[in-house]
């Protein structure tokens, strides 16, 4: 027993100082080392984690140890085991070492396992940057500082929806994710899918071939359909496939340009996750922990008078799985766009904050594989250790919601107002986010309520602990 608490120290009892004592010291080597790695140099172990050779290093590091401990732990049982004692004290020190054995192998081999789930999932979802092709992303990356000309980092995060029934991908959920590199607060810009004449930066191809933007006139509401944000992912390509040059996605690069040029801001990457694989990295994560602050449908469509088989009741801190999360973030019978947005700005923080380190280390092989079949992303595998230091900056920081005003923005007209919407995305990049206190519960209402002469325009930016905060609307609407 002692030679497996302590490797090394049943050797010496043993009778074997000098191999004992070499192997005590290497041991109290590799705990203080890693010791010291932990405590001091943590982000830097965090880096390596996205980093393939060190990982496979990594990997092969812990089996050999693994392998080791056992060598000396039957050694020690071997030196230190009485010479008499029969057979069932022969089979007791067995059943032991045994025990021990196991009991050094099954956390070892959950460990290698997870470093090369963690490997693959880094191989198949991020290549390196001369190995993969965007028409979008920053030609060069300063891999040893990539923030130091650079305040912001935009990144476009796209659901992708391709789910039964539907011919190739529609752009369902369009977020822009905006990072302060220096503090890691993050701003969350929602675009309606239903925005229409989306513009192209003028030195782009795409704005030779729609240099009105993407729409056209005289369409009934059906034709329009197929002229919105949502449709451009899929649409642009089949018209004009190549137009921006090798691409291994060309929607992703389509509708990067399109929304870099109607926020005003350069998106340098993206991050694309299909919705329908959505629910197994929530049920990975064990679920997400959201306040739901109207009834949300589980289903149904609105055109066609279908209600919905289930809802999804209001109440504080509900506890979602994977299915019912889905619904939560794309439930559309009954809501409008910005409800839609607003939840899934808050289905996001909801798997942030379920990303703590105790969940990714005990689930982390099925976060892993659920990844790696759902992900898409121009992201280099070169720039990964850089963001893991950003992304431990955001975890820590402020996550804001930017407000757009849709009235006076025209976000539902034909024509939105793009300039407008540049112009309240700089204001609320440069402004702190503004806390404001939670409503609290109203009890329903059996009349509308009387007119003001004056109403409070929600600020532009709003932390989304606010945003998300439990504030019930009140009476639900049934239809």
């Amino acid at each position: 027993m002692v030679g497996a608490v302590l490797p090394g120290s049943g050797l010496i009892i043993g009778g074997r100082r000098v191999i004992g004592a070499l192997v005590l010291l290497c041991t109290l080597a590799v705990v203080g080392c890693g010791a010291y790695v932990w405590w001091e140099r943590r982000d830097e172990v965090l880096a390596s984690s996205v980093i393939p050779s060190r990982l496979l290093l990594a990997g092969v590091a812990i089996a050999v140890l693994a392998f080791g401990w056992i060598v000396v732990v039957v050694a020690s049982h071997r030196l230190l085991r009485p010479a008499t004692g029969g057979a069932a004290g022969r089979a007791a020190g067995a059943i032991l070492v045994g025990a021990l054995c196991f009991a050094i192998t099954a956390p070892a081999a959950l460990g290698v396992q997870s470093v090369m789930a963690q490997r693959d999932l880094v191989l198949n979802v991020f290549a390196a940057q001369k190995e993969s092709k965007s028409a979008t992303r920053p030609s060069t990356v300063n891999v040893k500082d990539p923030w130091e000309d650079k305040p912001r980092l935009n990144l476009l995060l796209i659901g992708g929806d391709d789910g039964p029934g539907r011919v190739g991908v529609r752009a369902d959920t369009v977020i822009v994710a905006s990072i302060d590199t220096r503090t890691g607060n993050t701003a969350l810009i929602s675009l309606p899918r239903q925005l229409t004449f989306m513009p192209f930066p003028k030195d782009s191809p795409l704005h030779k071939a729609y240099p009105n933007g993407f729409g056209q006139e005289g369409l009934s509401l059906e034709g329009r359909l197929e002229w919105m944000l949502t449709a451009m992912y899929q649409n642009v390509p089949e018209a004009h496939p190549g137009i921006l040059g090798p691409s291994d996605n060309q929607g992703a690069d389509v509708v990067k340009q399109s929304v870099g040029e109607a926020t005003g801001l350069g998106i340098d990457y993206y991050l694309q996750v299909n919705l329908q694989g959505f629910d197994e990295i929530v049920d990975a994560l064990g679920g997400i922990t959201v306040n739901v602050n109207e009834r949300v449908a589980m289903g149904g469509i609105s055109s066609a008078h279908i209600p919905p088989g289930q809802w999804i009741d209001p109440g504080p801190n509900q506890h979602l799985n994977g299915f019912r999360a889905l619904w939560f973030a794309r439930g559309r019978y009954g809501a409008d766009d910005d409800q839609r947005q607003i939840r899934q700005r808050c289905a996001i923080k909801g798997i942030v904050d379920a990303a703590d380190p105790a969940t990714l280390v005990t689930k982390y092989q099925a976060i892993a594989k659920a990844g790696k079949h759902l992900l898409r992303t121009d992201i280099p595998q070169e720039l990964l250790p850089a963001l893991v230091e950003l992304a431990l900056k955001v975890k820590s920081g402020t996550v804001s919601n930017v407000t757009l005003d849709v009235s006076k923005l025209r976000l539902k007209y034909l024509h939105p107002d793009y300039e407008g919407l540049r112009e309240t995305v700089t204001k609320a990049l440069a402004q702190e986010p503004t806390p404001t206190p939670s409503v609290p519960p109203t009890p329903a209402r059996t009349s509308p309520p009387k007119p003001t002469a004056t109403t409070t325009p929600p600020p532009p930016v709003q932390d989304l602990r606010d945003a998300c905060a439990y504030h019930p609307t009140g009476a639900q609407s049934d239809n």
